[in-house]
């Protein structure tokens, strides 16, 4: 296990808006640094290989996993895996800055799971599945028969919001943001 540094985790379902929410917290605290997570599925537009993910063929992520060089990870589907890189985590703590992660809910449940302390799990979601499914469809980055898949796993994560710090409905995003902000400047306080 790796020498403890501070991580601030969102999670939620695709579509719920962590990814905006985390990029909101990143832009607010120069404290905090974006753990680049490792994924076999291919690029979307506009996504760069090492700054949005690291890019790897499903082999190459199953021999990092069989060498111990991964700090969580899930196979999301079928040869899809997403996870984070002993590596990633290192060079963020050496840096002296918090470890910011916008991960699935699975791999975050893994790591509250694991007791590790300096941990802040903040877990966001939509008021409704159809107003995720509607995010889905507007983000048109999907497939139906993928937003289907991914509305069936998020009932299925939902499950899980009861194991992490912080609940947060994003439904207003001037009000989540605000709700984010108050929550990481007193986890940076202790």
């Amino acid at each position: 296990m790796l020498e403890e540094g501070k991580i601030i985790i969102f999670t939620a379902p695709s579509g719920s808006g962590k990814t905006t929410l985390a990029k909101y917290a990143l832009s607010r605290f120069p404290e905090l640094s974006f753990s680049v997570s490792a994924t076999t599925r291919k690029p979307r537009p506009n996504e760069e290989n090492g700054k949005d993910y690291y890019f790897v063929e499903p082999e190459v992520f199953k021999d990092l996993i069989l060498k111990n060089e991964m700090f969580e990870y899930q196979e999301v589907y079928t040869d899809q895996f997403y996870g984070t890189l002993n590596s990633e985590i290192k060079r963020i703590w050496n840096s002296g800055k918090v470890a910011l992660f916008d991960i699935d809910v699975k791999g975050a449940y893994g790591i509250e799971q694991s007791k590790l302390k300096n941990v802040l799990t903040i877990y966001i979601k939509t008021s409704s599945l159809e107003i995720l499914r509607n995010r889905l469809i507007e983000r048109a980055s999907d497939s139906e028969e993928s937003i289907e898949q991914r509305i069936q796993r998020a009932s299925n994560e939902l499950e899980y919001l009861k194991y992490f710090d912080y609940v947060i409905t994003n439904d207003r995003l001037d009000l989540a943001k605000k709700m984010v902000s108050l929550l990481i400047e007193d986890f940076l306080a202790h």
